[in-house]
């Protein structure tokens, strides 16, 4: 099978062949039809201080179970997290990531919604909004940041504010049914929210919470990190809030599961709709990954083998 890799920090990453991996204990062997490519796996290759294996968002076709697997068997649709080589023509998916994929929906369409849906259905719900408050989406054109957008909307959202790095993506932005779109470079981000939901932390996140009204929530789900300064929690009693997917797909497997189900009934309904800025080879992954890198993307950025 085709695999990409890559050998040094930042790169080339370059296609080779190697061997159908065998699933183990627990893994699925899937077939893979589509791949979500994402911000933590794009700095990885370019921060790591060694190569690691292109894991990520998967979607495709059971082939076979290893040992204990019962949920799922071959001809099965189904889309997971691959935690080792998911750049390629087969991967492995432990059962318990894994989830199926409706027969109304593409694994293209899996790839833009499961995983980038369910951390923005998260960090919504971390920022626990009540109907008709406001809530402002950073990275509002990404993967997670334009389903976040459309499920505060779908969530009884009054007002939904999209920030964006580039005020070109406005339009995009305002098509999912934002009210308005800010550019973070922006003297100010307009009325104060009630919410934010942040996936780009470090110098932005100041610019977040001075966006926030008294009592707002910061719900910070970035891997970008950033320091805060207890002063600017202390004026208006604002709220910061972490939020990690894997801890609730960990210890709340109850929770993972409604998520999940939400959001494909959200997709059945046509109230929530992936948006894919782009579908590329294996062997143009490095495009891929520049879309990410260079914050060119409107939705989802996504690889076909």
């Amino acid at each position: 099978m085709r695999r990409v890799r890559y050998e040094s920090t930042a790169g080339p990453l370059f296609l080779e062949e190697a061997p159908v991996p065998e699933p183990g204990p627990g893994e699925l062997l899937v077939r893979v039809e589509a791949v979500g490519v994402t911000l933590p796996v794009v700095r990885k290759v370019t921060e790591a201080a060694e190569p690691i294996p292109l894991g990520g968002e998967i979607a495709g076709e059971v082939v076979t179970g290893g040992e204990g697997v019962t949920r799922f068997q071959a001809g099965d649709r189904v889309t997971g997290l691959c935690f080792g080589h998911g750049y390629a023509d087969f991967a492995l998916v432990h059962e318990a990531m894994a989830s199926p994929i409706p027969e109304a929906a593409t694994a293209v369409e899996a790839v833009a919604l499961v995983r980038s849906g369910l951390v923005a259905l998260g960090a919504l719900a971390a920022a626990r909004p009540a109907p008709g408050e406001a809530v402002l989406v950073t990275a509002a054109a990404s993967g997670v940041g334009h389903l976040a957008v459309q499920l505060a909307r779908a969530r009884g959202a009054g007002r939904v504010v999209g920030a964006v790095s580039d005020p070109g993506k406005a339009d995009f932005v305002r098509s999912l049914g934002a009210d308005d779109c800010v550019a973070y470079g922006d003297a100010a981000w307009g009325e104060p929210v009630d919410c934010v939901l942040d996936a780009v932390g470090g110098a932005l996140l100041s610019p977040a919470l001075a966006a926030l009204a008294p009592h707002g929530r910061l719900v910070a789900y970035s891997s970008g990190g950033g320091t805060i300064q207890a002063y600017e929690l202390l004026v208006g009693a604002k709220s910061v809030i972490g939020f990690q997917m894997a801890l609730i797909a960990r210890g709340r497997p109850e929770l993972y599961e409604q998520w999940r189900r939400e959001l494909w009934r959200l997709f059945a309904e046509g109230t929530v709709r992936p948006a894919v800025h782009g579908e590329f080879a294996l062997e143009d992954a490095a495009k891929a990954h520049a879309a990410i890198e260079t914050r060119a993307n409107l939705g989802k950025v996504v690889l076909r083998p």
